[in-house]
């Protein structure tokens, strides 16, 4: 097939690749030249996902994968075309879809007879259906489920092992009628290759979920699912807090049987889908008091976390403090929506001297994102916000002013740091 990807970004990029690994013609399309120039020459314009360099190149010097900033064009010479343009959405869960709708418009330049298309950027329930098929169908002169298929199909994938999970977990579909559901699983059964998996209910592959909408429910649910989950996990251990529990026992304790799947309290929840989608839910579900509850738990921890140094330091007042981790998880250079910020501003409201490092980022990459970096200046206090596998072999001795440490990921080891007061949460 010839098929075209658009946006190629930290999802995009590797879709792309692994289509063309399996033998399929892809032209990528992305509005930065830059992005484009960089794939054009085989190299990864962002790093941190595995095998992208080595599979990118392999793509490219194939001639299998080329990119262009002219995307009706590549829709053009294309028979399939995935789309996984970012959407945005406010303080309040309200979507901005500007660059959906300009990848959009685009698209339907380029859009013939026959052609498929698949969204796989997470949306609003009923999006697909009624905002994407008419802006097609008007910019084409098509009708959507005659002359051309749609469907949506989530993106399931954590960076930095997008390879991985595209083979592990299933491919859900959903078409605005029974033959785009068909033509989107047969599409994705064409570039998809599944591990076996006996934990599920029916073989792991493509799944046709029906109908469009029922694919859009399926991501936000899942995502949902687990900002809840951690806003539950959040609130049993800030009563563990006040009576002297430790909750981590608690919660292995009650995942030991089968009916109880406790995920683990935090300093923060960040990234791309976790804190954006369950708001993404409220905007097509206001009376969800369940998921508005565990996201405004979950938003409130950086400020419990500056709580808890307070309580154990005394007035922060001119207190110079190292926050660990400017990323938003473990590993990944990434600091979308990440707690890094809502406690930094914490600090400062307690008149704190906040610092970061991070050991993924150099001090003129934290200054661009806002932040203080820690250039060896004394400090006395300090959070741990990201779980960066570094942090485990950290010491009293690598800091050795600070009175007390506040670890909002249970990552550092207790028996180094003897003689500094460290507090976890739900500890």
């Amino acid at each position: 097939m010839n098929i075209c990807v658009v946006a190629l970004g930290k999802i995009g990029l590797p879709l792309a690749v692994q289509f063309a690994d399996k033998g399929h013609k892809v032209i990528g399309a992305d509005v930065n030249e830059k992005v484009v120039e960089l794939v054009n020459a085989g190299t990864e314009p962002f790093p941190g996902e595995h095998d992208l360099d080595v599979k990118l190149k392999k793509a490219v010097d194939a001639g299998l994968l080329t990119a262009t900033t002219d995307t009706a064009a590549a829709v053009a010479a294309s028979e399939a075309v995935v789309v996984v343009v970012p959407l945005f959405v406010d303080a309040e869960g309200t979507p901005d879809f500007g660059w959906m709708d300009a990848a959009t418009r685009a698209i339907a330049q380029g859009l013939k007879p026959g052609t498929l298309v698949s969204y796989e950027t997470t949306l609003p329930v009923g999006t697909t259906r009624t905002r994407w098929a008419p802006m097609l169908e008007e910019g084409s002169g098509l009708t959507a489920g005659e002359d051309f298929h749609l469907v949506f199909s989530p993106e399931r994938v954590l960076t930095g092992r997008v390879f991985a999970d595209l083979r592990r977990y299933p491919k859900l579909v959903g078409g605005i009628d029974e033959a785009s559901g068909a033509r989107g699983v047969a599409f994705y059964e064409q570039v998809l290759d599944f591990d076996e998996r006996t934990d599920l209910p029916r073989p792991n592959g493509v799944w046709d979920l029906g109908t469009a909408e029922a694919s859009e429910l399926a991501k936000l649910a899942e995502t949902t699912y687990r900002d809840v989950n951690i806003g539950l996990a959040n609130q049993f251990a800030r009563f563990a807090d006040k009576n002297d529990i430790d909750v981590k026992k608690v919660i292995e304790a009650c995942n030991s049987q089968p009916y109880s799947h406790i995920h683990q309290p935090g300093i923060a929840v960040g990234g791309h889908c976790i804190p954006i989608y369950p708001r993404m839910y409220l905007w097509n579900d206001p009376e969800a008091t369940v998921v508005r509850s565990a996201r405004e738990a979950n938003a409130a921890m950086p400020e419990y976390a500056v709580d808890l140094l307070a309580a154990a330091y005394g007035d922060l007042k001119g207190a110079a403090v190292l926050v660990l981790g400017a990323a938003y998880r473990g590993g990944v250079k990434e600091t979308a929506f990440s707690g890094v910020f809502p406690t930094v501003e914490a600090l400062k409201a307690r008149g704190a001297v906040p610092y970061v490092s991070d050991p993924m980022y150099t001090d003129e990459e934290l200054a661009a994102h806002g932040l203080t970096p820690h250039q060896g200046e004394t400090v006395t206090a300090a959070i741990l916000q990201a779980d960066h596998a570094e942090y485990r072999e950290l010491a009293a001795s690598d800091l050795p002013d600070v009175k007390v440490l506040v670890d909002g990921r249970r990552t550092t080891d207790p028996a180094r740091w003897e003689g500094v007061r460290r507090v976890v949460i739900g500890g």
